[in-house]
């Protein structure tokens, strides 16, 4: 994720990301049968922007949480994320050959395989949120185990691509179009917020300044994606650029025009911090400097 990070930031984010890659390493197992631990590692390990374990972590550290209960946490969200990425690059939803600037999984290893791959992955999001090792109380495990099955399915992430799915080729208002994208990018990243914070004594006030956040930024993460599809070429994004346009996908940028969703990624940004000023908490520079990296970023 590119942008003008301070070297507080990078130094912060070096480390989280060293941390959640070297937990994902060792909790994605190679060993899975017929060589399914493959095309899950493969899917997940070294490559992507992490910005949903960042979020995780961030807010954890917001509200002073436990660091070893958001670093499952933070795994978790990116296990969902990325099954969502090797499921939608399928040909039977968006049929796309890159992703983070290698073949798809189903490219590499075959749709069968990238389809169990993805339902493993799911799976094992959930499987590191509910240890049995006493190390998270069985109310947090069932607080973060709600927070992402309600975030990833019919009523978030799944419910969302099923919308994006069926609007090819249709005119979408702005309602509606916001209405798809809270849910197909929007909820995961709010969710990830809403993790972290659930990770530490978060008073009602702050939690609920942080639930804003998430929405904001959420959207934001998404608008700003539609603005780099068409401004940015594909070596840069890693993943096909243009897809949405020639497949005639309503985006911000078709409905809005791209200067009025330059504007619109600004107004969602100001709307995120505003809802850090009204937490309450003092410890949320890094949320800010990560919502500052959403709006700027170049891929």
């Amino acid at each position: 994720m590119s942008g003008a990070a301070s070297p507080g930031l990078q130094a912060w984010m070096a480390g989280r990301l060293e941390a959640v890659e070297r937990a994902l390493s060792a909790w994605v197992p190679a060993d899975a049968p017929a060589d399914l631990g493959l095309a899950m590692r493969y899917g997940v390990l070294d490559g992507g922007k992490r910005l949903r374990p960042l979020l995780v972590m961030a807010a954890a550290q917001a509200v002073g949480g436990q660091e070893h209960a958001a670093l499952r946490a933070a795994c978790a969200v990116e296990l969902i994320h990325a099954y969502s990425l090797v499921h939608d690059d399928m040909p039977c939803m968006d049929n796309d050959v890159l992703r983070r600037g290698k073949p798809t999984v189903h490219v590499r290893f075959g749709q069968a395989q990238a389809m169990l791959a993805g339902d493993a992955m799911q799976a094992l999001a959930f499987e590191l949120l509910t240890p049995t090792d006493g190390s998270l109380a069985d109310s947090l495990q069932a607080r973060l185990v709600g927070l992402l099955s309600r975030a990833a399915g019919h009523g978030g992430m799944a419910g969302g691509q099923a919308i994006d799915l069926a609007s090819v080729g249709r005119t979408l208002n702005e309602t509606e179009l916001r209405h798809m994208h809270e849910l197909k990018t929007g909820a995961l990243l709010q969710a990830s917020v809403e993790m972290g914070a659930a990770c530490g004594p978060a008073s009602p006030q702050a939690s609920a300044a942080l639930r804003r956040f998430g929405h904001a930024i959420g959207l934001a993460f998404q608008v700003v994606d539609d603005i780099l599809d068409v401004t940015q070429a594909t070596e840069v994004l890693g993943k096909t650029a243009g897809k949405d346009q020639e497949q005639s996908k309503p985006t911000y940028v078709s409905l809005m025009g791209l200067e009025a969703a330059r504007r619109h990624a600004s107004e969602l940004h100001h709307r995120a911090l505003q809802a850090l000023a009204d937490s309450g908490l003092t410890h949320t520079e890094r949320l800010r400097e990560l919502a500052d990296l959403v709006v700027q970023r170049h891929h």
